[in-house]
């Protein structure tokens, strides 16, 4: 009977070790106590770039594309260029029409010194004939006191009264003249206005005519290296129709911790990383930037929570990571690879 259980005993043992190593290996691999670290892991980790898409403002026929796929290019370096020929038409016509509002507006000018000349005509003729008016009434005096004295005869009064209404006759026709000399010059100072906006209108025309002619070329807005260029001479293009791509060469890494993983990582610490795509080789940098909300927040169509059954599930907090200068395989980072990312939580920034 000893025999028997010392037997079974010395062959339990080695199940009974095999299922300790399998259990420390699952909390190990878990991370939880006592294997617990406080580097924090993840691989669901990509490198990030600024990748602009490049598509015409304008519609039209596609007349020239002197770039190829994959091809570096430069700010301002020309990507496409659409049919021109509507474009140059309308600024022709916008400019001839601007000349037509400046024409006018010349006349104008003119116009208004004419008028303002007939205004000081009338001005001058209402002088004169008050000061003929002031001559008749005092002729109109003196012959009254010689009529009355009987120093003068009816006949010579009679001719100082109508020359005294001849006067007040020219005043009240001066007078006149002049208001609508006045009036003339009034209605033309209003009319100056509406001239120098439509110039202002005209201008703008020839300027917008100039932007269209412009967004005909279709340049590269950033220095970079263009993705599949899809546009073809003859296509015709619409406005948004996406022609190719430009990416330059800044890349950053964005990694998705879960919300369990955050405790402890702050901005400012150190962080590592391995790039599938480069043999898993190491490099380095720092955590810049966390985002404010979890991913699901941001996503079209936000997790209804409040219905049905719930099963919690971790969610992922992205993290940028800003690589640091000066490593030998930074040029080779491509948006879109995937790499792993190590951050240690007990190490301060």
């Amino acid at each position: 009977m000893h025999i028997k259980e010392l037997v079974l005993s010395k062959a339990t043992i080695p199940a009974v070790l095999v299922g300790i190593l399998g259990v420390a290996a699952v909390l190990y691999a878990w991370q939880l106590p006592p294997f617990t670290s406080t580097i924090q892991t993840t691989n669901n980790a990509f490198i990030r770039g600024r990748v602009t898409l490049i598509a015409p403002q304008l519609p039209g026929y596609v007349v020239a594309v002197p770039v190829t796929d994959y091809q570096r290019v430069a700010k301002g370096d020309l990507l496409m260029q659409l049919d021109d020929r509507i474009y140059v038409q309308q600024i022709a016509q916008a400019e001839a029409t601007l000349q037509q509002q400046e024409n006018a507006l010349a006349s104008f000018e003119q116009n208004y010194a004419s008028k303002k000349a007939s205004v000081d005509l009338a001005t001058a003729q209402l002088e004169a004939a008050q000061a003929g008016l002031t001559n008749a009434q005092s002729d109109a005096g003196r012959s009254e006191s010689l009529l009355a004295s009987g120093l003068s005869p009816q006949s010579a009064a009679d001719q100082v009264r109508a020359a005294l209404a001849q006067a007040q006759s020219s005043v009240a026709q001066a007078q006149a003249s002049l208001s609508i000399a006045q009036q003339n010059l009034s209605l033309v100072e209003t009319s100056k206005p509406a001239l120098e906006g439509a110039v202002k209108g005209a201008e703008a025309t020839v300027e917008l005519a100039k932007i269209s002619l412009s967004n005909t070329k279709v340049i590269a807005p950033v220095d970079g290296v263009l993705g599949e260029v899809t546009a073809r001479v003859g296509q015709y293009v619409s406005v948004g129709s996406q022609l190719t791509s430009v990416t330059p060469p800044a890349t950053w890494v964005v990694a998705n911790f879960k919300e369990t993983q955050l405790y402890g990582i702050t901005v400012g610490q150190a962080a590592k990383f391995t790039v599938d795509a480069l043999n898993h080789s190491t490099m380095t940098g720092h955590i810049s930037e966390i985002s404010p909300a979890a991913g699901s927040e941001f996503s079209v169509l936000k997790p209804d929570n409040a219905t049905g059954n719930y099963t919690k599930i971790a969610q992922r907090i992205p993290v940028r990571i800003e690589i640091d200068p000066d490593q030998a395989l930074s040029s080779s980072l491509l948006p879109g690879m995937s790499v792993e990312v190590a951050v240690d939580t007990a190490v301060a920034p």
